[in-house]
């Protein structure tokens, strides 16, 4: 079945683009008929292009180093180079690791927090003034349920999230008066290559196996199951409607029902 054009025209820009939840999202937006410009730290090793164009849009697949100022405007700079603007921004590039507080790395910590977070305030730092000019925005934040839930284990990853569901009020209010909104996603667990690398590190912490844990992690949940990227990926293209207009400053959580 086809998706409705309801893009056609729009410019949207994908961070962690090439992989996971946010090339899910870049494949739904193209499918509705937005160009897209994607970055990644793997671009160059990555079909995404080809793939984007095969659903009869433009794309530009950039590396980018979300926690690197000039990386972030040299893609920005070649993204309207290309398009001319910026419509739809979604900010789906992150990393986690397991480490407890104590005798956490600080380099490792400043990392995580440097790209699920500030990495967030580089790119809408750039994109909102044109959104505002030109009274049209939408800005998706991937965060996590780990937002609102802790764990000793990740706690650099629990904390950059809340951060960033956080900066997602303050955006929205901002853009409120100018017909730009501002929203967070939070998944729970999702199938996805970053997900199962976690997965793998919390299994070997409770001495199981990947699949153990896995399917431990099914049984938890109350739909029995793990969440899949289009998931995300509908529901970030909904808030992309005009009709969606309305919806901002939310945290929408997609995890079945679980908690974490």
């Amino acid at each position: 079945m086809g998706h409705e054009k309801f893009l056609q025209g729009r410019v949207a820009m994908v961070t962690g683009g090439t992989s996971g939840i946010g090339r899910a999202i870049a494949q739904s937006l193209a499918a509705r008929g937005a160009n897209l410009a994607i970055g990644s730290r793997s671009a160059s090793q990555s079909s995404c292009q080809a793939e984007i164009e095969s659903l009869g849009v433009k794309a530009l697949v950039m590396n980018l180093d979300v926690a690197a100022t000039d990386s972030v405007k040299n893609f920005y700079e070649s993204v309207v180079t290309t398009f001319g603007q910026v419509d739809i921004l979604v900010n789906a590039a992150g990393i986690t690791s397991v480490h407890s507080i104590c005798g956490h790395p600080d380099e490792l910590w400043h990392r995580i927090i440097d790209v699920n977070l500030n990495g967030i305030y580089r790119t809408i730092k750039l994109c909102l003034p044109g959104m505002i000019e030109r009274q049209w925005g939408r800005i998706i934040n991937i965060a996590s349920t780990a937002a609102t839930v802790g764990s000793p284990s990740v706690p650099a990853y629990c904390t950059s999230k809340a951060a960033v569901v956080g900066l997602t009020r303050c955006v929205a209010l901002e853009g409120a008066p100018h017909g730009v909104t501002c929203n967070s996603i939070s998944p729970g667990w999702v199938e996805t290559e970053l997900g199962k690398n976690a997965m793998q590190d919390f299994a070997a912490l409770e001495n199981q196996t990947l699949a153990e844990y896995f399917e431990a992690v099914k049984q938890s949940n109350p739909q029995k199951r793990i969440i899949q990227p289009p998931e995300i990926a509908a529901l970030a293209a909904f808030l992309c409607r005009d009709e969606a207009l309305g919806i901002t400053m939310q945290d929408l959580t997609v995890s079945a029902g679980s908690l974490w």
